[in-house]
């Protein structure tokens, strides 16, 4: 399970690198530009999720251990 969020979270990161590079700084808004936006946020969106999921599952290990 940890392999499989880890690896989710390095293919989200690449996503959000190939989106940021499709973005166009002098007008956000533009049909593609938005699109890319949309890519990045959803993107850092999953990495953030995936992370919160790591630590409750490392909190979640320390309990039971005690």
């Amino acid at each position: 399970m940890k392999y499989f969020i880890n690896l989710l979270i390095v293919i989200a990161a690449g996503l959000m690198i190939y989106n940021a590079t499709h973005l166009d700084f002098g007008n956000l808004l533009a049909k593609d530009s938005k699109t890319a936006l949309i890519g990045v946020l959803a993107s850092a969106c999953v990495i953030m999720l995936m992370s919160i999921l790591l630590i409750s599952k490392k909190i979640q290990r320390k309990r039971r251990g005690k």
